[in-house]
């Protein structure tokens, strides 16, 4: 990739998702010169996250807790800290201490929102983190057999296939710094994560989808690795794309970024015996579509296959970088 004299300014960046994926990739990103703002899901039911949203009444701190442990300048202790998880305990054992805390700081600033902000402030957080609204959110699928399941963490798990998802309720207003954050950006990524429980959630608030549709920004879709049993069992990349298409109504993406590296075949059975396998990358069809597609080696294999978080991160700020310069 070929070397540009950066832009005058940091690019301003708002990335949307959820789950371990969104994650790694922040950990990359971060240490480019990039003025990043992360949209995190408010849909998770399960565990740590699960209990206090239906005991607290706030929204589920889970995926929240993940993206600003990713973006700390306090890594990798605190990392640890804040995902450490009891074992035992009365009403203790299964929570995160991370996600205990985002309690405490919401009860303490009487918000879910300023709680996020003064907790970014402590960990002195590189960018902001985001709830994509300030209220928890009800996942429901309508599957393909035409029965509804409830619940994001019990959608992968009912064994067939997802014909769509939808929101409870369906007009949730999202938290307004996110939409003026989509508003100004620069650049809109999108993924990776789980496609119809971390992705789509977020696009599916309606004030959120209509934000990115206006938008100017360059918009980017970094496409899973590997499929997801429960949700895109033997997707291709066109296809992840057109379940998107299909919720939103709208060709959202200029870029699509995928993984075109070999997966070695012990990694590939190891998955196999899971039901997941490599996400297949259809180019003919992206492309007649009309995303541009960067293709690159970008997964690492330690204990489990995740996206090579300096190599994506290198492509996305060349690309976003490159966008700017266009535009003068």
């Amino acid at each position: 990739m070929s070397k540009r004299q950066p832009s005058a300014r940091k690019p301003r960046i708002v990335v949307i998702g959820g789950g371990t994926g969104l994650s790694v990739m922040l950990r990359g990103l971060k240490r480019k010169p990039l003025d990043i703002t992360a949209i995190v899901t408010v849909a998770d039911d399960g565990g740590s996250s699960g209990i206090l949203r239906e005991e607290l009444q706030i929204p589920p701190p889970g995926d929240i807790r993940n993206v600003l442990t990713a973006l700390a300048d306090k890594e990798p202790l605190m990392a640890e800290v804040l995902k450490y998880r009891f074992q035992n305990g009365t009403g203790l054992a299964g929570h995160s201490l991370g996600n205990l805390i985002l309690a405490a700081m919401t009860d303490i600033t009487g918000d879910f929102v300023t709680g996020i902000t003064e907790l970014s402030r402590i960990l002195a957080v590189r960018g902001r983190v985001l709830p994509a609204a300030n209220q928890s959110i009800v996942l429901k699928a309508e599957m393909e057999d035409g029965s509804t399941v409830v619940g994001e963490s019990a959608i992968p798990k009912s064994g067939l296939a997802i014909r769509r998802v939808y929101l409870e309720p369906p007009d949730v207003k999202a938290l307004p710094e996110a939409v003026e954050a989509l508003r100004e950006a620069d650049a809109i990524l999108i993924g990776p994560g789980s496609l119809y429980t971390s992705i789509i959630p977020n696009l599916l608030v309606p004030e959120l989808a209509e934000a990115i549709v206006e938008s100017n920004a360059a918009k980017l879709f970094v496409c899973n690795v590997m499929t997801q049993p429960g949700e895109t069992d033997n997707y291709s990349v066109s296809d992840h794309l057109a379940a998107v298409h299909a919720h939103i109504g709208h060709h959202l993406f200029d870029y699509v970024i995928v993984n075109d590296g070999e997966i070695p075949p012990q990694v590939e059975n190891l998955y196999a015996e899971q039901g997941a396998k490599a996400v297949h990358l259809d180019l003919e069809e992206v492309t007649r579509r009309g995303y541009k597609v960067i293709a690159d080696k970008l997964v690492l294999f330690r204990t489990y296959l995740r996206h090579d978080a300096e190599k994506l991160s290198e492509h996305i700020y060349q690309l976003v970088d490159n966008w700017m310069l266009r535009k003068g």
